[in-house]
């Protein structure tokens, strides 16, 4: 009798789950503050739309600025867990700055801090997820990864709407109960993960030398463009947190807004992913894009809590539908000794989009208002949709071999 084969999630390496584990509760920490980051800043700090824009697209370009020398780095070494655990460490040392913060010199000081961390960790941990992953269930991984670390991501706001609401508003102590999911996430990494042994090269070289990026071909660099473009078409989520504010929302539970978008993009994840390993990618990119396009042109239209409810939703199956995909796109386009860098140089030029998508945003929300901002994020996910459209034959598909 012929036994049935495993489900994918029980074929899952451990090593993905431990990865999930960590990124759950780093997010759990994150999210708790950056839910009302925003809010706090404008309230609390008397920050500007421009400001939060501003801030939020430097740290953010700061974090894929910085994956390009870590994903490096760890193909250099052939190791990537211990690069992982110390941007988780930095991560978790940021937390009680936010407490602190009595500017947005600190507050900017304080997310530079978190996102040098998450740029230090992101691209060893998605290189280890590849290595760690065959190539047959890698989207899966990749999804897995996500859905978990999306998890954290809703139950972060949900945390910080009830400690808002048991404390009468009080930012400042939510921002510290926020500590310690982000030391147990370092924890988890340090004794939950075994690293895989170094992926064996004829000749380990520093792989930011020009011999070594001539080994990316026509379809990694494709896939980088295409990663800019989404970003430009994707600014930071605090302007939906900005739009949820709009709408009378009350402070306290203007979370439960990111609660929502993560929510749906949780529950996206994994089947997108899985659904990845079988279809053809560009299809689904596409699919993604439209799914944006509806979301801005929602959140365009009205501020009511129930519109701007709908257009959060959209939002959150855009990112369920594309995030694991595209990475799951670099990790079949690359090399195996140059995942990390691959992953870092895909992340550096996303780093710049962010950063001009987030200012570009802020921009228009305090000279023209918020239906402009949206309405220019749809027009970027046009042109994306063109840009995908026109795609080289055989660009964008599954990925059958591990490159």
């Amino acid at each position: 009798m012929t036994m049935p084969s495993p489900t994918p999630l029980r074929a899952m390496p451990a090593g993905v789950w431990v990865l999930g584990g960590v990124s759950l509760l780093m997010d759990v920490s994150s999210e708790m503050i950056h839910s009302l980051l925003p809010l706090f800043m404008v309230t609390v700090l008397g920050a500007g739309a421009f400001a939060v824009g501003l801030i939020e697209g430097l740290a953010e370009a700061t974090a894929l600025i910085v994956k390009v020398f870590s994903g490096a780095l760890s193909d250099w070494l052939g190791r990537r867990k211990a690069l992982a655990l110390a941007g988780y460490a930095l991560g978790a040392l940021s937390k009680p700055l936010f407490a602190l913060a009595g500017s947005t010199g600190l507050v900017l000081a304080a997310r530079l801090l978190d996102r040098v961390g998450k740029g230090v960790r992101g691209a060893p941990r998605d290189a280890l997820i590849a290595d760690l992953a065959p190539a047959p269930m890698r989207g899966a991984a990749f999804g897995l990864r996500q859905s978990l670390d999306t998890v954290g991501a809703f139950l972060g706001p949900l945390l910080a709407v009830g400690l808002m609401l048991l404390w009468d508003g009080d930012f400042r102590a939510v921002f510290w109960v926020a500590v310690v999911p982000g030391g147990l996430a370092v924890a988890l990494l340090l004794f939950g993960l075994h690293e895989p042994g170094p992926v064996e090269a004829p000749r380990r070289a520093h792989p930011l030398r020009r011999e070594s990026l001539r080994r990316f071909g026509g379809a990694y660099w494709w896939v980088v463009g295409l990663g800019a473009v989404f970003t430009l078409a994707r600014f930071s989520e605090a302007f939906l947190v900005l739009r949820a504010q709009q709408g009378g929302v009350p402070v306290a539970l203007v979370p439960l807004v990111m609660v929502a978008m993560n929510v749906v993009y949780a529950a996206t994840a994994y089947p997108f992913g899985r659904l990845s390993d079988r279809v053809d990618h560009g299809r689904l990119l596409a699919l993604g894009l439209v799914v944006l396009i509806a979301a801005d042109l929602v959140l365009a239209v009205d501020r009511h809590w129930a519109v701007v409810l709908a257009g959060v939703a959209l939002w959150g199956v855009h990112m369920g539908i594309t995030q694991g995909l595209l990475a799951t796109m670099v990790a079949a386009t690359a090399p195996p000794e140059l995942r990390g860098t691959a992953f870092g140089v895909f992340n550096l030029v996303a780093g710049v989009a962010m950063l001009l998508a987030s200012v570009i945003a802020g921009l228009l929300w305090d000279r023209f208002g918020a239906a402009a901002t949206f309405l220019a994020g749809a027009l970027f996910s046009a042109l994306a949709l063109g840009v995908l459209a026109g795609r080289p034959s055989g660009r964008g598909r599954r990925s059958t071999t591990d490159c």
